[in-house]
Parts: structure tokens; sequence; C-alpha cells
């Protein structure tokens, strides 16, 4: 089967509780110095985080309000849970068939990608729609569904990077559909750097260095391989790991920062796989996203994967 993926409907969902990065100082061990290197250097300055919660809260709620632009009688073949860290459960819970089951698709495939971190989201639009076009019936969903705890400090913070928040969000993509078009998708990884956090100091130094470049080169071939010119782009959506690394790129791209929503940076911080969906909302939210112009979502992943995805936003 043949088509072009279209996201029909992404929706995304944040814990009310809202706390200052500087609450999070003594679980992290951070000391009111490095707090101040976050807030000052790196942009970041409150997110969402509820330490009692549990992960099927969380990221539930988003999945059904997805689900509600499903048409009558349409399937959902593929539930896919898009995840940065590995491991969220006890070895015996399957997350991805629970999501399934709780959401009331039991003859849906379920299925976890978690191998590009951060980018596991652009990444499972890419492989929904490939699946839609391999094998499943004319007129087929696939059902993305991202979101995962902060549950302890070692998954929380990413040294002289940034601090994870807690967020979940869905996206519902078919075939041919009326949603936004998905016009291309690229990602480039450095194996070199495969040790994320347990990296050297000098595989990180290097890291800093080719970091910006290897983001924009990805961003501007995403771009030309959906047929246009980053003049085209009406805005970047981006990963919210920190506003340093945003700034380095841009300067290294030659680019407008205007055209980059940095916004959510300091009210949000980084949200795992999370990001682009939320900042999505956010911009529909606004009315900001512009029906027959293009965006490019874009995200990074300890690993490292650099992934960006061009679409068309149609109403």
């Amino acid at each position: 089967m043949t088509g072009m993926t279209t996201l029909e409907r992404i929706e995304s969902f944040l814990p009310e509780r809202s706390v200052r990065i500087d609450d999070l100082a003594g679980s992290l061990g951070l000391r009111r110095a490095e707090i101040g290197v976050f807030r000052k250097i790196y942009g970041l300055d409150r997110l969402r985080f509820e330490p009692h919660g549990g992960l099927f809260e969380l990221v539930l709620p988003a999945a059904r309000e997805a689900l509600l632009a499903l048409p009558d009688g349409a399937r959902v073949a593929y539930v896919i849970y898009a995840h940065t860290m590995q491991t969220l459960t006890p070895p015996d819970v399957d997350a991805a068939q629970v999501i399934r089951d709780e959401l009331g698709l039991p003859s849906a495939e379920a299925f976890a990608l978690t191998q590009q971190a951060c980018v596991s989201s652009l990444g499972a639009v890419d492989l929904a729609g490939e699946l839609l076009k391999a094998e499943a019936p004319a007129g087929a969903y696939a059902l993305i569904v991202t979101g995962e705890r902060a549950y302890s400090p070692k998954v929380q913070l990413i040294p002289n990077s940034s601090i994870m928040a807690e967020a979940a969000a869905a996206c519902l993509v078919t075939l041919d559909g009326a949603g936004d078009q998905v016009l291309s998708h690229v990602t480039r990884t450095l194996g070199r750097y495969a040790a994320g956090l347990e990296m050297t100091r000098q595989d990180v130094v290097e890291f800093g260095h080719v970091y910006g470049k290897v983001l924009g080169d990805t961003i501007l071939d995403a771009v030309a391989r959906a047929g246009l010119v980053f003049d085209d782009i009406d805005l970047v959506i981006p990963h919210n790991v920190n506003t340093v690394s945003w700034k380095a790129t841009i300067k290294e791209m030659g680019a407008d920062p205007e055209r980059f929503f940095l916004d959510n940076i300091p009210l949000t911080s980084h949200l795992y796989s999370s990001d682009v969906f939320v900042n999505y909302t956010t911009l529909r939210e606004q009315g900001r996203l512009v029906p027959g112009r293009h965006y490019a979502l874009v995200s990074v992943g300890l690993g490292a994967t650099f992934g960006a995805t061009v679409i068309t936003h149609r109403a």
C-alpha cells in the first residue's frame, strides 16, 4: 500500500504541579551556583513534576483525547509507546500492552520504541507510516504515545545540559488523511557518543563541538528531502533540552532566532520524548500553526541521534 503519512491529531498532557528548579536542588545534589547556571545559561526555570504519580495516569489522558479524532468504525492497527528510558516498569509489566488494553484497543499490535532516546517520538511517526503502508488494511491508524516519569535523580539530571520534567503526548497517524502531511524524516546517529551519560570528559567536549553543526545539517537535510528550502519553514518546533545549545545551532545555521520556538524551555524544561508534541499543541492553542505552512519537528537523543521531520500543517 502506498500513501502519504498524515498526523490526524496530536494531544498533550502535563501534570498540574509546577516547581522551580531550585526546589529540586537537594534531591539532584546541585549547589546554588549550579542551579544559577541552569537558569541563567541553559534557560531553565520551572518544570512539571509529580514525584508520587504513576506512569499510566500520566500517559493515558492525552491518548484518550487523540482517539476522539478516530472516525467511527476505524481500526487502530498499532499502539506504539515511544519513550526515552529503556526501563520504566517492572519486568513483568509490558507498558505498551497495558496502554493498549486501558484504551480499549485489544486488536491493536502494541510495542515500545526506545532506541533513539528522545528522538523516539519522531522515529515512531516514521515507523508508523511505514507499517501502515506495508501491512495494515486500508484506512487503518496507528497511535503513538509518549511520556515517562522522572523516577530517580539519575534519570532526571543530565549534567551540564538539562533537568528532565514530566509530560505526555499522543499522535494519531494514518495514510492520506486530512491531517498534517509528513513530507520527510531524517535521522543521524553518531555512534562514537553512544555512552550517553557515561561519556568521558573528552567525548563530552567533542560532542559539544560538533552538536550544532550536525543538528543544523540534519534540519537542512530534512528540509531538502521535503523539496523545500529553509526559508519555506515557518517555525522549527524543537526539543526543550536548553537554550544555549539551540543558540549554538541557530548561529551555526545562520538562521533567524525568531523562527525557532523556544518559549516552553523555561516553563517546562526537557520532556523526554514528548517535547515536540507538547510544543506543537502549545503553538496550536496560540493560533500559531497556519494551514498550508511548513514546520520542522526536531529532537536530539543521548546516544547520539539527531532527528528532524518536516510537515505541512492542515486545519
